[in-house]
């Protein structure tokens, strides 16, 4: 089914709950690589999504109450997020689609508060599983 072109600039929106984590999120911007260009701004291509890339985000945990940071990314589009038809430069183009798979690498782990005297204890889950979803502001153009 056809669905909006992604294009240079668009916005990678991602939903706050990542597993047991919950994450302060903000937008990730997509970087288009592809060759042809709609109001003068490039396609984005497969391969493009890997430019979205959100670092110091804040986390906590149900346990790990003391914030934590971490980088918000995209692990893998969904099948309705890649043309299978249109194409820019032998590239199919990203769609907007529903959801992708993201995921939050941690960089500074959230702590749980310390029992007594002793020093809080770090997370020690080095990333969690979410989603999120584009935001074009191509509303002309379609792909398939």
């Amino acid at each position: 089914m056809p669905d909006y072109i992604l294009i240079d600039g668009d916005l990678a929106l991602f939903m706050p709950n990542f597993g047991m984590a919950t994450v302060v999120v903000q937008p990730g911007t997509l970087r288009a690589t592809g060759q042809s260009g709609l109001g003068g701004k490039k396609l984005c291509v497969d391969g493009d999504e890997a430019s979205v890339e959100v670092p110091g985000c804040m986390y906590i945990t149900a346990i790990h109450t003391i914030p934590g940071a971490g980088t918000l990314k995209i692990q893998a589009l969904a099948p309705d997020q890649k043309a299978l038809k249109t194409c820019s430069g032998g590239k199919a183009v990203l769609l907007k689609g529903v959801f992708f798979q993201a995921v939050f690498e941690v960089q500074t782990p959230a702590q749980q508060p310390p029992p007594g005297t002793s020093p809080p204890i770090p997370d020690p889950t080095p990333q969690y599983p979410g989603q999120g979803q584009f935001q074009t502001t191509n509303l002309t153009y379609k792909g398939s």
